[in-house]
This record gives C-alpha cells, structure tokens and sequence, in this order.
C-alpha cells in the first residue's frame, strides 16, 4: 500500500481502522471449529465409501453367474432290490448321479449354461433345468412403475400447483403437512392397504378375475411416491421468480393463466426431477410389490393380470437360496440392476436437471 511506502500518510483514526482489519482477518485457531470440521469431512467420506463398499459387494456376488459353464447331469436309471424283513421283494426306481454306475444305463441331461438364460421369458429357479429369466420381471416392473407415474404424478402435480398458487395461506399450511406425512408411512402399512381394501374395491368395480395384479400395485405404490413428487414440485414451482407471477399478472393474466402458461413452463426441469425420484422411489418399492402385485412371472400386457417385480423377487427368494448357488448369484445380478437403474436415475435429477434450473434461473436474473 501507498502509506507503507510514505507517500500517503495515514493519520491515527485510519491507522487504528487498518489495525483492526489487519487482526480481523487473521485466523485465529479454534479446536472446536478444526474438530467440528473434520467430523464432518470424514462423516461425508465414510458415507462415500460406504456406497462404494457396497457396490462393490453387490456385484462381487453377482458376477460368479457369468463364469458358470454349461454343466452336465447324468442320471442313471437302475433297478434296485430292496428286502423289508424277508417279507418280500421290490423293485424301485433310482436316479443316480454317480459315475461309477455301469455306463449303459446312464441318460445325459444337458442343464443350459446359467447366463444364457437371462433373457428368457421364464421365471423358474427351481427345477430339474432352472430358468432365470429375468425379463417377465423386468417388464413386470416396469408395467407397475408406468401404472404408478400415470396415476401418483399428475395427482401430485395439480396438488403442487394448487397449494403454491392458488390456496390461501392458512389452507396450504395444512394441506402440505398433511401430503408430506404420507412420507412416513411404513411400506408395509400401505402394502396391508392395499391387500385387504384397494384389492377388493378395484376388484368388484372392474370385475377382473385376478385380485392382485399389477394395477392395484400401481396404485399403492403410486401413494407411496405421492409425497416425493409433490414436495419436489411445490418447491420447484414457489423457486419460480415473483416477478414471473407479478408481470403476468400486472398485463392481464388471470391466475390460472399465469400458473399454467408461466410458472408451469418455467418449473419443467424442477418437476422433471421430481418425477425422476419418485420413478426410483416406485421402482425399487418391495414390501408393496410383494403384497399388492400377485408375484406372477409372467409376460403380459394387460394391467389386470398378476405381475413379479425384480424388488419383489429378491424379497421373496433371498432368505431361501443356498449361499454361493447360482440363484444366489442371480438375485445378486437383479439387484446390481435395481442399483444401476436407481442410482442413475438420481444422478440424473441432481446433477443434470437441478444444474439445469440454476443456469436457467441465473440467466434470468
């Protein structure tokens, strides 16, 4: 500065001033801030890790299904002579895996090769030549997370518009706690809903035969990602700028108007996002799915018929599997995808489309 140098001498007022700012500004050591900082710093790498652990652990137990070779049985027929107590003799028939039975008599089955029966249409882990299709759960998800979006999403949207631009203060004050205490709900609580009174309504209102099927699924799961969608959209849509709601309203605008044609536009990428979650949030659903859908592998393209989603399937099977079988295996490989599907859909909310509203909103400014 000029008055280190003596060419613009300070007087004492102006000296004491930049004394103060001198000693303000040097960092002064406070354990409890240093402490407090690590804390968190290593809270934050732990959980990183954590997610990477298990990860990695997901798809360590699932990757042994693509090294299987095609593996052979040879049973073998043989009579053998059975004696109870010298009463009698009988003849039973054996089936033997042993090799050293005479050749003659051995039938070889081929059991198919575990990996190439992934994108089969058939669901049968247990039996003689197991089939692990994957794709009639697949698509069973995807039949009840489309069922779910169509009925949750445009329910939540309208309720986040009506509560951020129309409702009265007081009235929204209620009805958002209201909406977000859904959130809470244990699955299980809305999967026992489901079973005993949405199965039944549905049921005698459209007559089908099959009682839990992939509609009431949808629906049940559909009030389970209610609250995500709504909350995520009435925060996107009140982020929207006031001066967006005044102009339109100072040139003429009615409410509506403004809120469907304004706002509405203006908070896409926010309410994208926000359907974006719930879609993870419906996909990776279990206890519901395991209740309300009918658990029926099975192909088909119609909303009244039982359905079997991947959450569902790991659900049901896991605690009965062998461990290290090939169905081990398997369940491992479905959820390695519900990880890979979820996990990318949330990246995609948070990084692509929120990065999304805040350049939009900054060019605006």
């Amino acid at each position: 500065m000029l008055w280190k140098l003596g060419t613009f001498p300070l007087n004492s007022k102006m000296q004491n001033s930049a004394n103060r700012m001198a000693t303000f500004n040097k960092k002064k050591f406070r354990f409890s801030d240093w402490f407090a900082e690590k804390v968190i710093k290593a809270i934050a790498f732990l959980s990183i890790a954590v997610v990477i652990l298990i990860f990695i652990f997901v798809f360590r137990e699932a990757f042994p299904i693509f090294k299987m070779d095609k593996k052979k049985a040879v049973a073998t027929e043989v009579l053998v002579q059975e004696s109870y107590g010298g009463a009698g003799d009988e003849n039973k028939q054996v089936l033997t895996t042993d090799n050293q039975v005479d050749n003659s008599n051995k039938i070889q089955v081929n059991i198919d090769k575990p990996s190439s029966t992934l994108l089969s249409k058939t669901w049968m882990p247990v039996s003689d030549n197991p089939r692990y299709g994957i794709l009639p759960l697949f698509l069973g998800t995807l039949k009840v997370t489309i069922i779910a979006l169509l009925f949750a999403a445009p329910l939540s949207i309208l309720a986040a518009i009506y509560t951020s631009m129309f409702a009265k203060p007081a009235i929204r004050e209620i009805i958002k706690p209201l909406i977000e205490l859904l959130a809470g709900f244990p699955s299980v609580v809305i999967g026992f809903f489901a079973l005993m009174v949405l199965a039944t309504v549905f049921q005698n209102i459209f007559g089908y035969e099959s009682r839990l099927n992939a509609f009431v699924g949808g629906i049940a799961m559909g009030l389970a990602a209610i609250p995500i969608i709504y909350t995520l959209t009435e925060d996107a849509l009140t982020a929207v700028p006031v001066t967006f709601t005044e102009a339109s309203l100072g040139i003429g605008a009615s409410r509506r108007q403004t809120a469907f044609y304004v706002v509405l536009p203006a908070a896409v990428p926010g309410i994208f996002a926000a359907v974006i979650l719930g879609t993870g949030r419906i996909f990776g659903e279990t206890m519901i799915a395991l209740m309300a859908t009918g658990n029926a592998a099975m192909i088909s393209m119609n909303p009244f018929d039982s359905v079997r989603t991947l959450s569902a399937t790991i659900g049901a099977e896991m605690a009965e599997v062998v461990f290290g079988d090939t169905h081990y295996s398997v369940l491992f490989l479905i959820g390695s995808l519900l990880f890979i599907f979820t996990f990318a859909l949330n990246a995609l909310a948070e990084f692509y489309f929120k990065n999304k509203i805040i350049r939009r909103y900054q060019s605006r400014k």
